[in-house]
C-alpha cells in the first residue's frame, strides 16, 4: 500500500475506498467545493486533518501535483484493543501490552514493535494525535513484526489505561525518579508505558500508572533510547514470567 496520496481526486478516492488514512494536509484557506469534499469525508473517519501553507505541501509532495492535499495512509491495518485482549486470551495468558506515549521517530515505533514481537507481548496500542503511525519506514523496522503484533490506534491513552485497568490490566512506565525495576513486581496482566523521546512519560499518563520503573543507569547520560527502553524494561516482564512458572 503507498504510504502518500497525492491530488483532489485520489485523496478523495483514497476515503470513499475504505482506505485507512492517518493524516490530512490540506492548503489552509483553500475552500473550494472537490476540497470541502475532502474535508468532510475526513472528518466523517475521524481523520486528522492539518492545514498547512503551500510551502509545507511542496516539501512534504513527492509528485510535485499535489493539488492543495495530500494524505498519509497506513502501510498497515490497524488493529482494535478488543483484538489484543483476544491475542491474550487465545494463548491462555496474561496481557502483556506496549503502551506508547507520543512515539514520533518512526525507527523508534518500529524497534518497539519489533521488541514487543520477540518478548511475546500481544500488542501495542499508541495515540492517533502527535504519533507517528504504521508508515511503511515502521513497518521496515519492525522486520516483518507488523504482521504478526497487532496495533490499536486510540483517539485517548488515558481512556484507554482507564478501561483496560477495570478489565484487570496493571500499568507500569519507564521514568526517572521511580522504584529500580528489579524490585517491583511485574507479573500478571500489564501495560508497559513508554513516552515520547524528549520529554518521557507525560503528567496525565504518569499518574495513571500503577508502578514507575526505573532502570538502573551508570553511566554520564541521563536516558535511554525509547526502544531501548521498552526492550530493557520488556525483557525484564520476560524474567519474570519464566520465573513464575
Amino acid at each position: 500500500m503507498s504510504e502518500q496520496i497525492e491530488g483532489r481526486n485520489a485523496v478523495l478516492e483514497a476515503f470513499r475506498s475504505g482506505k485507512c488514512v492517518d493524516k490530512l494536509f490540506i492548503l489552509d484557506g483553500c475552500q473550494d467545493g472537490p476540497v470541502r469534499t475532502i474535508a468532510r469525508e475526513a472528518r466523517k473517519k475521524d481523520t486528522i486533518i492539518n492545514y498547512v501553507a503551500k510551502e509545507r505541501l511542496d516539501q512534504l509532495s513527492e509528485t510535485g501535483t499535489h493539488q492543495g492535499v495530500i494524505a498519509q495512509v497506513a502501510a498497515y491495518e490497524y488493529a482494535s484493543v478488543d483484538d489484543i485482549l483476544a491475542k491474550a486470551q487465545e494463548k491462555g495468558e496474561d496481557p502483556f501490552i506496549f503502551i506508547l506515549d507520543n512515539i514520533e521517530d518512526p525507527h523508534n515505533l518500529g524497534a518497539i514493535i519489533r521488541t514487543a514481537n520477540l518478548a511475546g507481548a500481544h500488542g501495542v496500542i499508541i495515540p492517533k494525535r502527535r504519533a507517528v503511525g504504521l508508515t511503511s519506514t515502521v513497518a521496515k523496522t519492525s522486520a516483518g513484526a507488523l504482521n504478526y503484533t497487532p496495533v490499536a490506534k486510540v483517539t485517548n491513552l488515558g481512556h484507554t489505561i482507564d478501561e483496560l485497568k477495570e478489565k484487570g490490566v496493571w500499568f507500569v512506565c519507564a521514568d526517572m525518579g521511580g522504584e529500580t525495576m528489579y524490585n517491583l513486581n511485574l507479573t500478571g496482566p500489564i501495560g508497559v508505558v513508554i513516552g515520547n523521546e524528549g520529554e518521557g512519560v507525560s503528567r496525565l499518563i504518569r499518574e495513571k500508572c500503577d508502578f514507575v520503573a526505573s532502570i538502573p543507569m551508570k553511566g554520564d547520560i541521563d536516558s535511554l533510547n525509547a526502544s531501548v527502553a521498552a526492550g530493557v524494561l520488556g525483557y525484564e516482564i520476560v524474567r519474570q514470567r519464566l520465573q513464575k512458572k
